[in-house]
């Protein structure tokens, strides 16, 4: 007779042997209190998908301890009892106890059906809120947070662990469920046949349960290197693939040395594969040994005992059939904590990225910020960025622990007013503070103390989409996602026409270049647009600036690493978007400063000049400085009339 421990719910060996690797990573790990009582809060909506998935879990465990007494009822039915002619009826019994064997497998099989289903949907749907929330709430994370996370650990959370929280819902539930049941029933009913037969054949589980605890611990260390490595080979393919990367490795002359530490991990997962291929093997095998010589013992003793008159055959036959359906679930449930706690970790995961206070959130309350706002007022604004600890978490650092300590201010007690259609631009050294200041309007950080204001209503008191649509940024790094060039325009505005695009890359000084290309609007713009050069897909932004037509403008540096002849298309471009908006520029150029209505001058987070570039240029002082060794190489002829 074949032995076979994939029968009973929860109890195939993919899903033991899955429990065995990941058992030193989890077995120590302590999960806190309110982890459960949020976990129900996630299954609440499917309660009712639930109560039905363990019902036929239930069902199936009954049939599988039904079924092999049925068998044993053939058994007796057909061998007469001490030489006894067989009853007139029994070939009637047989056959009636055949159908109902035949239509407990037919039931079994739909109730598969059934759990498969429920378990789908409860596990998808699983997978679908988690990722959903995990997702809407990094989103709503500082940009600070993504310059300290890991994308790929990001990301993970997002698969590995989501999935992982899935299962305690599906796999974990119905196998403890389902191996519970069982246990109890095949255990209670082989009790009742022969409790010698049973206690003797369990006799026989320490010679597996314990070797198997063993190889569960080295499957478990070098499934975790495998991991490790995985991880590693990953970020070197994410690195490594990226065009920037790409490049740099070509430029450097490095193929050959990746190639080679590439393979030098790969082989090592190679390697841990065969092994953790062996181990499982040996694994199954033993396992399949055992039950095999328990089976034997089975035969044998309850043989004996047939001989002895003391059991029929059909109890033998019966013990044997269910003793295959004893040792799968004892030895599934002997691992069952680090099943339990392995979805808990994975939970608890989850819940420390959702738990994560966004550090921009929505007031209660807000209000919209007038349409066609256009006045920015900043009133003795001080902002220190949070510490990394307010904002990130290590585990996506890969860091033992965060600075707790709070930063430096990086404004200190700056007042300003850009009236509409004014131009100002900011102006300073490195570091000074003036992205800071461009990025406190479209509030992606929160002042620490004092007040920005848009149309006269303080940026923490807006709704953020009103914010969003008054405001449109050109930084200097324009990205664009790998999609086409329509797509990336309707970011802005997802219901404008083909007509509407072309206007807007018109008005960009593009129109010509997308035109030329195959496929015009449906160019894909290749990742982070690289098909395109620097000042194409400034030209390309500017466009998506002009289709959302918002009514302030920043521009943080947008023509800062662009060569002469794409500076002065991108110029071009930028004098139709700025056109009767008001704008705050951040400038390392010449051109941009001396159409300004004002200049601010910004040094160590304080503002120490404003004026106008020749009233700048007049007084001399940082201004004058900056110009000199910044601004005057675009504009040399005019180096002999600067100021001293």
């Amino acid at each position: 007779m074949r032995v076979s421990f994939g029968g009973g719910p929860g109890g195939g060996m993919e899903s033991l042997m899955r429990s065995m690797r990941r058992g030193q990573s989890v077995e120590n790990r302590k999960i806190g209190k309110l982890t459960a009582r949020r976990i129900l809060g996630f299954a609440r909506p499917y309660r009712k998908e639930i109560t039905v998935f363990l019902l036929t879990v239930v069902l199936a465990a009954v049939i599988g301890v039904v079924t092999p007494l049925l068998a044993g009822r053939v058994v007796n039915t057909i061998v007469p009892e001490d030489g006894k002619p067989l009853a007139a009826d029994a070939g009637r019994t047989v056959i009636v106890i055949a159908l109902v064997i035949a239509a407990l497998a037919v039931v079994s099989a739909l109730l598969s059906l059934a759990e498969r289903f429920y378990s789908s949907r409860i596990g998808e749907g699983l997978i679908y809120d988690l990722r959903t929330r995990v997702y809407d709430h990094v989103q709503r994370m500082p940009v600070q947070f993504f310059t300290r996370a890991q994308t790929g650990a990001l990301v993970s959370r997002l698969n590995n662990d989501v999935l992982g929280a899935q299962r305690a819902f599906t796999s974990t539930l119905s196998g403890v469920v389902g191996n519970i049941i069982q246990l109890i029933l095949t255990a209670g009913v082989m009790l009742t046949l022969s409790w010698q037969i049973t206690v003797l054949s369990l006799v026989m589980l320490p010679l597996f349960i314990l070797p198997a605890r063993r190889v569960g611990h080295r499957l478990a260390a070098i499934t975790k290197e495998s991991y490790d490595l995985d991880a590693r080979m990953n970020a070197t393919m994410t690195e490594r693939f990226g065009v920037a990367g790409a490049l740099l490795v070509k430029l450097f002359g490095r193929p050959e040395i990746e190639a080679g530490r590439f393979a030098e991990r790969a082989g090592r997962v190679r390697d841990i594969g065969v092994q953790s291929a062996m181990y499982s093997r040996t694994f199954f095998v033993a396992m399949m040994l055992v039950a095999s010589l328990a089976q034997a013992l089975v035969y044998g003793l309850g043989g004996w005992y047939a001989v002895q008159g003391v059991l029929d055959a059909g109890t033998v036959v019966a013990l044997a059939l269910l003793l295959v359906r004893l040792y799968g679930p004892i030895t599934a449930l002997s691992n069952v904590r680090v099943d339990v706690m392995g979805a808990l970790v994975s939970f608890d995961r989850v819940f420390e990225v959702l738990d994560l206070p966004p550090a921009i959130a929505e007031r209660p309350g807000a209000v919209d910020v007038p349409p066609r706002a256009a006045r920015v007022e900043f009133r003795d604004v001080t902002f220190r960025y949070p510490a990394a600890a307010e904002i990130s978490l290590a585990s996506l650092e890969d860091v033992a622990t965060l600075e707790r300590a709070a930063a430096e201010p990086v404004l200190r007690g700056v007042s300003f007013t850009v009236e509409p259609g004014q131009l100002v631009a900011l102006v300073g050294p490195s570091g000074a503070g003036k992205s800071t200041t461009s990025m406190l309007v479209s509030r992606m950080y929160d002042v620490t103390s004092g007040a920005v204001l848009v149309g006269d209503v303080d940026v923490r008191d807006a709704t953020l989409q009103s914010l969003r649509d008054t405001i449109g940024v050109v930084t200097q790094d324009a990205h664009l996602f790998h999609e086409t060039i329509a797509e990336n325009l309707r970011y802005a505005k997802p219901d404008a026409t083909d007509d509407e695009l072309w206007a807007a890359l018109a008005a960009a000084q593009i129109d010509t270049l997308v035109r030329a290309t195959p496929d015009g609007l449906d160019t894909v713009v290749g990742e982070r647009g690289y098909r395109f050069s620097g000042g194409e897909k400034q030209r390309i932004a500017i466009a998506r600036l002009l289709l959302k037509a918002p009514s302030i403008v920043i521009l943080d540096e947008a023509t800062a690493h662009l060569d002469s002849e794409s500076e002065a298309a991108v110029q071009q471009a930028l004098s139709t978007a700025l056109a009767g908006r008001t704008a705050l520029v951040i400038a390392h150029r010449l051109s941009t400063v001396r159409e300004a209505d004002q200049i601010l001058v910004l040094d160590g987070g304080r503002i120490v000049q404003r004026g106008t570039h020749e009233q700048l240029l007049a007084e001399g002082g940082l201004y004058a400085h900056l110009y000199r060794t910044q601004f005057a190489v675009t504009d040399s002829p005019r180096l002999a009339d600067t100021p001293a």
